[in-house]
């Protein structure tokens, strides 16, 4: 073997041999006719795309720079982005991931998405796709955005439920608010910013965000949505909204009407209320609170009608009563919740019936708050001393939907 090897005619064949596929290698053409120094692999892009939500699926793109002639392959999964109001996972899109292979020639792949086609005029969401570990090719950009376009002119709501008189004898309305525009009539409300507790160790963060609060309309009616999301901001892990009246719709004594349909749900804590004017001024408790309607989401077919007073937050008290929903919850149809309220006497009612009365006798030895003007809050909480932390029964995002306030004088 030795001596073969030796021999120099054929180890000039073979030297020759090697430069001639060396020089084969490094001589291909490129697609533009130059000479590439190496053997290239082509680029691989996750893009972005966009989709309707009627379609049922979302459609996530990877690209191939050019045609190859051996597979190439590329790991992927889809995920949330890490933004606030973007999809969320099982929500609003099903997560998934796996392996994409372009087969030799094939420069395209499209991986469906399946998304939830709801009724509810929101804004578009967004997701994205990661990509990595490719096979025979590069990566050049890992991340492609995925936008659900929300095509819902309308907004599908079951508006079946007690409803109100539009007059009442004797009275006039003085003022309402029916949601009927496009948008949150700012002369009436404004949003109340922030995830600190809120007194009361709630765990949402309050947002002026159109997923949070907007107003939506269907064939035959128009609606307010405060909406509780499940998702970051900071260190809430939750959001939603308050709006309230202060300094701009404020009032003393008449009847108030406000049509709700109420969220359920461990955890979830929506209120219809109002606090005295001075609330700046004086604090709470001395302001004076009415809860014309609370509810806890564990405890779905009873709400409660409460007023707080006191002298100061360590000095205090409250009078309240309930109503049960018997062979329902307040999240199946609509419900009318009022406060019939004149000096020195305050009457809650559900859908017409009285259900509790307070006046400055049953608050002894408290002074009586409750004969000034008050302005009204719209939230929807989540967690809190009351109803306690969400858990793996509670579902988002959670709504309360308002039809209208309406007050009497």
């Amino acid at each position: 073997m030795l001596e073969f090897i030796n021999n120099t005619k054929f180890r000039n064949y073979w030297m020759l041999t090697i430069c001639a596929l060396v020089l084969c290698c490094g001589c291909a053409d490129d697609d533009d006719g130059t000479n590439a120094d190496i053997v290239q692999f082509p680029r691989i892009s996750a893009v972005n795309s966009s989709s309707s939500e009627q379609d049922g699926v979302a459609k996530a793109i990877v690209k191939l720079s050019w045609a190859y002639t051996q597979p190439v392959s590329v790991d992927y999964f889809i995920a949330e982005l890490d933004e606030t109001a973007s999809a969320v996972s099982d929500e609003d899109f099903t997560p998934l991931s796996g392996n994409l292979v372009f087969a030799p020639g094939e420069t395209q792949k499209e991986i469906e998405v399946a998304v939830v086609d709801d009724s509810v005029a929101e804004p578009d969401e967004q997701l994205r796709i990661v990509i990595s570990n490719a096979i025979l090719g590069e990566i050049i950009s890992s991340t492609g955005i995925i936008t659900i376009l929300n095509d819902d002119e309308g907004f599908f709501v079951d508006n079946s439920g007690p409803d109100s008189p539009t007059e009442y004898p004797g009275l006039s309305l003085v003022w309402s608010d029916e949601f009927d525009s496009e948008e949150i009539n700012g002369d009436n409300w404004t949003h109340e910013i922030g995830g600190s507790g809120w007194g009361n160790q709630e765990l949402q963060y309050y947002t002026n965000n159109p997923a949070n609060s907007f107003q939506a309309a269907t064939d035959s009616n128009s609606y307010l949505i405060i909406e509780a999301r499940e998702e970051q901001i900071s260190s809430n892990q939750y959001t939603s909204a308050r709006m309230i009246t202060m300094d701009k719709q404020e009032f003393q004594y008449g009847r108030v009407d406000i049509r709700a349909k109420m969220p359920l749900g461990r955890g979830i804590w929506p209120a219809l209320w109002m606090l005295g004017a001075d609330f700046q001024e004086v604090g709470w408790p001395i302001c004076g609170e009415i809860d014309i309607m609370e509810l806890v989401g564990h405890q779905p077919s009873l709400i409660y009608g409460t007023a707080h007073y006191g002298n100061s937050p360590s000095d205090r008290d409250s009078k309240g009563s309930n109503s049960f929903l018997s062979g329902a919850t307040y999240a199946d149809q609509f419900h009318v919740y009022s406060i019939i309220w004149a000096e020195n006497s305050i009457k809650w009612l559900r859908d017409g019936v009285q259900y509790h009365q307070l006046t400055p006798a049953d608050i002894t030895p408290y002074e009586w708050p409750f004969n000034s003007p008050s302005f009204f809050i719209f939230n929807v909480a989540v967690g809190g001393i009351w109803p306690g932390s969400p858990d793996e029964t509670t579902t988002f995002p959670q709504r309360m939907i308002v039809d209208y306030i309406r007050v009497f004088q």
